[in-house]
């Protein structure tokens, strides 16, 4: 069983890919998930990252400050300045540009664990900053928001900051506690909960693309050039920032991942939530998973190759 859910869990890029396409032929088979289902399945997926941590986890923050700190300051420097740069350089309509920049600005995902593992990165180091970015999250995704969608919308930055706390510190903070307090409990669930992580990620991203179908094939060509570049870009600065501060090969590599690939899942539900009037801007925010899966899985081909086995 163990076996399998890693099996499964590993193939999460072509999962993303797949299913994301399926949702582009026959959309209402992923539509029914909708509305507050969304958030419940974000909820689920952060539990289901709590229950994969230890207290102990943290203490790898300090015996590795350094490659922590570039990671997750480049996940929210670099970033949101390259979605905001293409989306403005691009001229992307309102809904589509505030979508990109809130993908942009959000923490890490999970899935980079994944492609860090299929790359033979540091995956312990990409935890830990996909843990460190998802908790620095709360604060910087709605500052960095303002301060670049601000110029184009109002944003509600508390409400942004609230809903964060809600739908990731919260599920998190239990998982965590119930690990250590409930560890009977909590180790079976956590052996399945990436799978199940995996299940909730497709859900929404085939929710949002299948009740989006026809504004993504009417502008399928700017979105297609906007989260690739996006992305790709990502990867490249994010690897040569990260050596040109001193970073091992190994490390560097882990930081690409890490702040080339973003939690879709949350962008996507909080575009949903705080960005009701602009109808398209959740559309990017699923289509970057899609993106940062098809670059995070050519870049792990690559090093896999290339790289020196740990």
């Amino acid at each position: 069983m163990r076996q399998l859910a890693k099996q499964l869990t590993a193939l999460f890029p072509v999962w993303a890919v797949l299913f994301s396409g399926a949702a582009l032929v026959w959309p209402s088979t992923f539509t029914w998930f909708s509305g507050d289902a969304i958030q419940w399945g974000l909820g689920f997926i952060m539990l289901g990252m709590g229950l994969t941590l230890e207290v102990g986890d943290f203490d790898r923050v300090l015996r590795q400050p350094w490659p922590i700190a570039v990671g997750v300051f480049l996940q929210f420097s670099v970033m949101p300045a390259l979605g905001w740069a293409l989306a403005t350089g691009l001229d992307l309509p309102r809904e589509l540009a505030v979508g990109l920049i809130l993908a942009a600005s959000s923490p890490g995902g999970t899935a980079s664990n994944v492609i860090a593992f299929l790359a033979r990165a540091d995956v312990a180091l990409s935890v830990s900053m996909t843990t460190v970015s998802t908790l620095a999250a709360v604060v910087m995704t709605p500052l960095a928001t303002q301060l670049l969608a601000g110029r184009l919308v109002d944003v509600d930055a508390w409400g942004l900051l609230r809903s964060i706390a809600l739908v990731v510190l919260l599920p998190v903070a239990l998982g965590l506690a119930s690990r250590r307090l409930l560890p009977r409990l909590a180790a079976p669930l956590a052996e399945v909960s990436p799978v199940v992580s995996v299940v909730f990620i497709v859900l929404i991203l085939g929710s949002i693309i299948g009740a989006h179908r026809d504004a993504i094939l009417t502008h399928w060509r700017e979105i297609a050039v906007a989260v690739l570049s996006l992305h790709a870009g990502a990867f490249l600065i994010g690897y040569a920032a990260a050596r040109s501060l001193g970073l091992k090969a190994r490390s560097a590599r882990t930081v690409s991942i890490e702040v080339g690939m973003q939690n879709a899942g949350l962008a996507t539900t909080l575009a949903q939530k705080h960005f009701v009037d602009l109808a398209l801007a959740p559309v990017p925010c699923a289509l970057s998973a899609v993106a940062s899966c098809l670059i995070g899985s050519l870049a792990a081909a690559f090093w896999r190759r290339t790289a020196t086995p740990p």
